[in-house]
């Protein structure tokens, strides 16, 4: 579809409610990864555009932190209905900008944020409350201001993560959508000004990580860095936060399993695997892309994966029936397809797909749905993060085989168990090294916790656990008299 010149092209960050020119005065062009040809630009900000947005977010912080949870619950869903009628606007800038096919846009790009704010305006209303213990009341404060850095594969679902519960406990927000996938935010932005939003509240700042997110880590009136990305950059973020001591939350990245119990319903079981690996291209952090199975059924489970492989078919991401999008920029594309090439060097069983451009393709950052078998537990292909639609297939001689497989890597976002008997799967998804495990395919929940042990980061987001991630705790003693009193005021 056509877009407004005013969509796409962004000279101007979003500071203390008022749109604003750039201290640089640069601006980066956004590539469409399906025609390759420019559509759009966007500023690329400076650490003194940073410090503007800080010092907005410092000055808004005290009246914010004051309203009541039903006042801020109200801007939430003045918020959530103006993003509503735009939702179909969003879904094809999201198209645009990274390559999800646009049946995935609607849904986990555009409608997925606006049930965040929807949520997080209903958990305001439910607490968090004090609690009191002997002769201490022990209450939540807000940390204060925010910077919240998003990755570029879900640009509004990951931006309102971080933005929904950081407002919502009382902080004010400097936040960084990816500068290869800002437009979306710059809607929120145009929403936020639309509705007289509380200025300083959320502010944006688009630019890089080298100059706009280090500056935020950096600067000292930051009080948190929330970030979504890899592991790398991850580390970066932490060694630069330790200068001033900051509180930290990071979704890194994954290695996620899926373990197929013997007693499980194969053909199932293993196009669910395929269905989570693929989703969004591979590009995303939980994405299953290891699939271990019992030795005897390794075999089956290959045709099984290329016939569900098979399914997802690239093209226009615009078009409905398509089922598989681009990479989201040509270096990625081309990182996956090296990947693809490690792993047929590696000794690995090529069973669909490859390293070559999908036949009949003749443009966009695609790659092809590649499934390999025999995969070795400690090859590349099985233990480095490889973000697109690369599925490896491992085999298990015994369960405590699968398991240790399972957790057999530096990271620990995701897992899946598979098995005719609940509880079985359930005692085997307890013992994965991950923060989240879906049983027998269950489905998302938009309340329940998510993020990583190990190297897959720090902190929880979704529901009331991500709100709390955006508090401090603050003891306070009490006489026995005057502990009464302070409750009572309540």
């Amino acid at each position: 579809m056509p877009f407004d010149d005013a969509l796409i092209s962004r000279p101007n960050h979003f500071i203390n409610g008022a749109f604003v020119a750039s201290h640089g005065g640069q601006r980066r062009e956004l590539i469409n990864p399906y025609t390759e040809q420019v559509f759009g630009s966007v500023a690329l900000g400076t650490a003194a555009d940073v410090d503007a947005a800080v010092r907005a977010a410092r000055a808004a912080f005290p009246a914010w932190a004051a309203l009541s949870r039903d006042e801020r619950a109200g801007w939430f869903m003045k918020l959530a209905q103006a993003l509503t009628a735009r939702a179909d606007t969003i879904a094809a800038l999201e198209t645009a900008e990274m390559g999800s096919p646009i049946s995935f846009s609607k849904l986990a790009q555009t409608q997925l944020p606006i049930m965040i704010l929807g949520s997080h305006a209903q958990l305001l209303k439910k607490g968090p409350h004090d609690e009191i213990i002997g002769n201490s009341r022990v209450v939540r404060e807000p940390v204060g201001v925010v910077a919240a850095i998003a990755a570029w594969n879900y640009p509004l679902l990951l931006l309102f993560g971080k933005v929904a519960p950081a407002i919502a406990a009382g902080c004010t927000v400097v936040a960084k959508p990816s500068e290869y996938s800002p437009l979306t935010a710059m809607i929120l932005a145009d929403v936020m000004a639309e509705i007289g939003f509380p200025k300083g509240v959320v502010n944006i700042v688009n630019g890089t990580g080298i100059n706009v997110g280090e500056a935020m880590v950096a600067h000292p009136d930051v009080d948190m860095i929330t970030y979504t990305g890899s592991t790398a950059v991850g580390r970066r973020v932490m060694s630069v936060a330790a200068g001033t001591i900051k509180k930290l939350a990071l979704e890194l990245g994954g290695k996620s399993a899926t373990v197929v119990l013997d007693d499980a319903p194969l053909e199932k079981a293993v196009r669910g695997a395929v269905q989570g690996c693929f989703i969004n291209g591979g590009q995303t952090c939980i994405a299953l892309t290891r699939l271990i199975v019992p030795a005897g059924k390794h075999d089956e489970a290959l045709q099984i994966a290329a016939d569900e492989a098979a399914k997802f078919i690239p093209g226009d991401p615009m078009a409905p029936a398509t089922t598989l999008g681009p990479m989201a920029y040509a270096a990625h594309r081309d990182r996956v397809q090296e990947y693809i090439r490690v792993g047929q060097a590696e000794g690995a069983t090529l069973v669909t797909g490859g390293a070559d451009a999908p036949v009949g393709v003749n443009h966009g950052y695609f790659v092809q749905p590649t499934v390999f078998g025999n995969v070795r537990p400690d090859s590349r292909i099985a233990q480095e993060e490889i973000f697109g639609p690369v599925l490896s297939v491992l085999a298990a001689s015994s369960e405590a085989e699968a398991i240790e497989i399972a957790n057999g890597t530096i990271y620990g976002l995701n897992g899946a168990v598979w098995s005719s008997d609940v509880e079985h799967a359930t005692r085997v998804g307890r013992s994965l090294r991950c923060g989240k495990v879906d049983v027998n395919g269950g489905g998302f929940n938009i309340n329940a916790p998510a993020g990583g042990f190990k190297q897959s980061g720090i902190g929880r987001e979704r529901g009331h656990y991500a709100m709390e991630e955006f508090m401090e705790i603050k003891s306070m003693q009490f006489n026995s008299d005057a502990l009464a009193k302070a409750s009572a005021a309540e």
